[in-house]
C-alpha cells in the first residue's frame, strides 16, 4: 500500500483548493485502510485539524510519501526522485513556462499523472473543475458588469454583487444574484442597456456553469441569427436579459467561397477556416468566453476587431469575462491572467497597455484563471467526489513495475504523461517542446 500525500499548494497565494476534502480521506482510511498524509497549509479551505479527525497524518513535509497529489504546477525544486505526482500540470500543449519543471521531473525519473488527461475510453474528462471554473466565473463577470456600469455612471442591480471569493458559499452567491434577477424582473433595466445582451462560447461544463447562473436572472435565450436583428425590434421589455449561445459554426466560415462549414472537417483542417465572429460582437453587452482553444484555430476575438469597435465610438460590449483565460489565445486582449486579488483590468485598444480596476477608455477584463479556488469549498468537494472511485486501486498498484506491466485504473493510465522519467507513447510528442 502505498502512502499517498496531499500537498500545500504553494503557486498562488490565494489558492484554497485541496484534491480531497476530509471527507473523502475519512472514507480512504477508515473504510479503506489508505495512509494519507497532509502537507501542512495555514490556507487551505479545510483546516488541517478536520484532516487529522478524518484520519490521516499531519506534517511539514512528503518525504514519506511515494505519490504526492496536489492541484496546481510545483515548483521544480520541490520534486523528489522516483514519486509519482498527480496535479494539473499544464505541459500538453508544450507550455514553454512549464517545460523546466517537465525536464527536472524526467531528470529525477518522476512520473506524472495529469487530471486534464484522466479520460475515460472516450477521451471524455473524468476529473475536471471546469463547472467551478463557470460558476465563479459568471459571479465575477456579472459583478464585473455592475462595477464598469457604475464607474460610468449607471446604476444597476448588478451593483451591489460582489466578487465570487467575497461570498462564504455558493449557496450565498446564487441567493444574491437570484435577488438581482427578481428586482430586474419588477423593476427592468435602464434604457441605455438595452437589450442587455450576454453571450457564450463553448458548451462543456465551464460554459454550462457560467450559463447555470446567468439562469438565475430573467433570461430569454435566442439565436446568433437572432441576436443580430434584437436591437431593430420596437418594444422590447426592459425586463428580460438575452442570452446566446454560438458554437463553432458560428465562429468561423470556410476559406473557400464556396466550401461549406464540416465539423470535424474544422477540427482537421483549422487552417483552412477564417474567424467571423467580429459580425456578432456589436450586438453583445457581455461576453463569456468558456470554449477550448489552441493555436491552430482562429482567434475568436482579435487586438484589431477591439481597435476598430472602439475607432467607431463607445461599444455595446461593457466586460468580456474570459473563463478560459489562454493568455494571448482564443480573445487576445486577455495579456495576463489575473490573481484572484487583482481580478480585472481595461485593456487600451490604442495602445495595448492595461490598468487595472474597472475606469478607463477600453474593454473590461475579467481574467482569473484559477477561479474554482473562489469556491474552494464546493469545489474541492466535487473534485473529491470525481477522483475517489480509482483512489484504492491506485495506492494498491505496484508503481515500480515497468509501464507495460502496470497495473493502475485506466483512466489514470491514460492521463500518465510521464513513467519514470520517460514520456509515454501518447505523450512523446512533447518530447519537440524540450
Amino acid at each position: 500500500m502505498n502512502r499517498i500525500g496531499i500537498r500545500h499548494e504553494d503557486k498562488y497565494s490565494a489558492e484554497r483548493r485541496a484534491p480531497l476534502a476530509p471527507e473523502h480521506v475519512k472514507k480512504l482510511t477508515r473504510e479503506s485502510g489508505l495512509q494519507i498524509t497532509i502537507e501542512h497549509s495555514a490556507k487551505r479551505v479545510f483546516p488541517d485539524a478536520s484532516y487529522e479527525e478524518a484520519g490521516a497524518g499531519l506534517s511539514a513535509g512528503l518525504s514519506d510519501c511515494p505519490i504526492v497529489m496536489g492541484v496546481k504546477e510545483i515548483p521544480a525544486e520541490a520534486f523528489e526522485p522516483e514519486k509519482t505526482y498527480i496535479f494539473f500540470s499544464h505541459v500538453i500543449k508544450g507550455q514553454p513556462y512549464n517545460m523546466p519543471m517537465l525536464k527536472r521531473m524526467m531528470e529525477l525519473k518522476c512520473s506524472l499523472i495529469d487530471y486534464e488527461k484522466v479520460e475515460d475510453e472516450m477521451g471524455r474528462r473524468l476529473i475536471f473543475f471546469g463547472r467551478y471554473a463557470g460558476l465563479a466565473g459568471m459571479i465575477n463577470t456579472l459583478w464585473s458588469l455592475g462595477k464598469r456600469l457604475s464607474a460610468k455612471g449607471i446604476e444597476t442591480p448588478f451593483a451591489r454583487l460582489k466578487q465570487a471569493v467575497e461570498y462564504n458559499s455558493l449557496a450565498e452567491a446564487m441567493e444574491d444574484i437570484s435577488g438581482v434577477g427578481s428586482e430586474i424582473a419588477s423593476d427592468g433595466l435602464p434604457s441605455e442597456l438595452l437589450p442587455l445582451t450576454i453571450g457564450f462560447t463553448g458548451y462543456g461544463n465551464v460554459s454550462n456553469g457560467a450559463q447555470e447562473i446567468a439562469h438565475l436572472l430573467p433570461m430569454q435565450e435566442i439565436t446568433p441569427e437572432a441576436l443580430t436583428k434584437l436591437a431593430s425590434q420596437p418594444n422590447l421589455p426592459n425586463n428580460v436579459i438575452y442570452k446566446t449561445v454560438f458554437k463553432e459554426h458560428h465562429l468561423v466560415e470556410p476559406l473557400d467561397e464556396d466550401g461549406s462549414f464540416d465539423l470535424q472537417h474544422y477540427y482537421a483542417n483549422p487552417d483552412q477556416y477564417r474567424g467571423v465572429f467580429h459580425r456578432y460582437i456589436d450586438h453583445l453587452s457581455v461576453l463569456v468566453n468558456g470554449m477550448y482553444w489552441d493555436a491552430r484555430y482562429p482567434r475568436l476575438l482579435t487586438k484589431a476587431d477591439l481597435k476598430k469597435m472602439y475607432s467607431e465610438g463607445e461599444p455595446k460590449l461593457q466586460v468580456i469575462g474570459d473563463i478560459t483565460c489562454d493568455v494571448d489565445g482564443s480573445v487576445e486582449s486577455t495579456v495576463k491572467a489575473a490573481p484572484v486579488e487583482d481580478p480585472v483590468f481595461v485593456y487600451h485598444p490604442d495602445t495595448g497597455e492595461i490598468t487595472s480596476g474597472f475606469t478607463g477608455h477600453g474593454m473590461l477584463m475579467m481574467t482569473v484563471d484559477i477561479l474554482p479556488t473562489e469556491l474552494p469549498r464546493e469545489s474541492t468537494i466535487a473534485f473529491g467526489d470525481a477522483l475517489m472511485p480509482y483512489m484504492k486501486a491506485f495506492a494498491e498498484a505496484d508503481l515500480s513495475l515497468p509501464l507495460e506491466k502496470l497495473d493502475i485504473p485506466a483512466p489514470f493510465r491514460r492521463g500518465m504523461i510521464l513513467h519514470k522519467g520517460e514520456l509515454t507513447p501518447d505523450f512523446a510528442y512533447i518530447q519537440q517542446y524540450l
